[in-house]
């Protein structure tokens, strides 16, 4: 009996406990940092980036424009009903024949005190050049959208992978700057220990506490910086900003500059941004031709059906018993609609699409100035960007023989503090200063690629 009353409570317990495991399992889970390479972070943008999602809706709603403009070219057919009552019904002055005097003027009330009807109107059109044109302008808009989001889609690429590395380089100053830290403390330690045995000095003590409260205070900065980035990376990507993520390290041997030629071209037609302009510049001439249309004539073919019911009695429910009579009306008609003149509105607005044509041009010429500066630039940069990192690699090399020298000679006496203190400031600002260079030819290498119109090969 004991050993099974043991048994209930503990299974009340594990019943107790286990909502509570797995909560914390969840939770746990919930916690863990979403893994990002530069691929992963460009693919999630692209998809929840909230722009690139408004452009790609723009063009979900170009399909339902032109089933729009398409129903101007279909039958309308539309139905119609009323109800009227006439308290004072009109008279018309007519010669008294009824009682055999022509010469007499009487008046009399023609209709019913109550008219209902109810019927249908079908109308077609067979010629308007406006619809027509209308849905051409349409499938244009579809292809500007197809293009527009296009643009945004890169767009985005170009935040994200920028930032990218922007907190790459930033982690990378965080690591040298950690290292720097630890090899300082180092020293500390060792001077310390040669202060209490009274072979250093109390100032050279303090001045490398000094020392690394700055380092520290530094360091805290860049990993305000590195936060700062993280969540400014989440926005681009339309990531929720609470979301943890781990940003892959690069292996900087890995990295290999590759020059570009300064002779090469690119094909600036093949821009986003001039086949954009190029579309723009096909829907406003498609605006011209609608426009000029006005001057065309239009043909439609109209029908309608009604039933109608008078009487001196509401004629809802009536019939010919209650004094009402129901008769059937229909009609076909041909209509034509020939314009001829409209005071020069037509004229004028022909040539404001003629100003917007011509503005649009000026913005090609503008844009394509523009790509071709930005191409040229790049081409520039990068290779500077080489130079410099070249440099500051081999900077970094000297760097670190002078502090390991520097080091060494002052574990054996040689040196003093402050040449320690100055050689490691300087192996710091040379690695700061390469962070700096691979971080301006990673932004470099991203502007040739935009320039050469190619980002989306970041999502590959």
């Amino acid at each position: 009996m004991k050993n099974r009353r043991t048994m209930g409570i503990r299974q009340a317990k594990y019943c107790l406990l286990l909502p509570l495991i797995m909560c914390i399992a969840v939770f746990s889970k919930a916690q863990e940092p979403m893994k990002l390479s530069l691929k992963d972070a460009v693919k999630y943008a692209v998809e929840a980036n909230q722009n690139a999602r408004k452009a790609r809706l723009d063009l979900e709603n170009s399909e339902y424009q032109i089933a729009e403009v398409r129903s101007r070219a279909l039958p309308q057919l539309n139905g119609n009903a009323g109800l009227t009552y006439n308290p004072l019904l009109q008279k018309s002055a007519i010669p008294n024949i009824f009682a055999g005097r022509p010469d007499e003027i009487i008046l009399v009330a023609f209709g019913q005190k109550w008219n209902g009807n109810a019927g249908v109107t079908l109308t077609q059109n067979l010629f308007d050049k406006s619809v027509f044109t209308g849905l051409q302008a349409a499938k244009a808009a579809r292809e500007f959208y197809k293009i527009s989001a296009e643009l945004t889609e890169e767009q985005v690429i170009e935040l994200v992978a920028t930032n990218y590395y922007q907190l790459l380089v930033q982690r990378r100053q965080i690591a040298v700057l950690d290292t720097t830290i630890k090899n300082t403390q180092k020293v500390q330690n060792i001077l310390e220990t040669h202060y209490k045995n009274g072979l250093a000095k109390k100032v050279d003590v303090d001045r490398i506490a000094v020392n690394i409260a700055n380092l520290q205070s530094q360091l805290q900065q860049l990993q305000n910086s590195v936060t700062l980035l993280e969540n400014q990376l989440k926005y681009y990507m339309g990531l929720p900003i609470q979301t943890h993520i781990e940003v892959a390290d690069v292996d900087v041997t890995s990295i290999e500059p590759n020059p570009v030629a300064i002779q090469g071209t690119v094909d600036i037609d093949g821009r986003t941004e001039i086949r954009l302009l190029n579309q723009q510049k096909r829907l406003q001439e498609y605006q011209k031709i609608a426009y000029k249309s006005e001057y065309y004539p239009s043909l439609s073919l109209s029908g309608n059906y009604s039933y109608q019911g008078l009487g001196n009695v509401m004629p809802v429910f009536k019939s010919l018993s209650d004094g009402v009579n129901w008769f059937d009306v229909a009609s076909v008609s041909l209509n034509l609609r020939v314009p001829l003149f409209n005071g020069g509105a037509t004229r004028s607005r022909i040539r404001q699409a003629d100003i917007s044509i011509r503005k649009i041009n000026e913005d090609i010429e503008n844009t394509s100035l523009a790509l071709n500066l930005a191409y040229e630039n790049a081409k520039t940069q990068i290779n500077n960007s080489i130079i410099m990192l070249a440099a500051q690699k081999k900077n970094v090399q000297l760097a670190e023989e002078v502090f390991e020298n520097t080091h060494n000679n002052y574990n054996q006496g040689l040196a003093n503090l402050t040449d320690l203190l100055n050689a490691e400031t300087s192996l710091t600002e040379a690695n700061n200063n390469y962070s700096s260079a691979l971080l301006n030819y990673r932004l470099a290498e991203i502007q040739l690629i935009k320039s050469k119109g190619e980002l989306k090969s970041l999502l590959n």
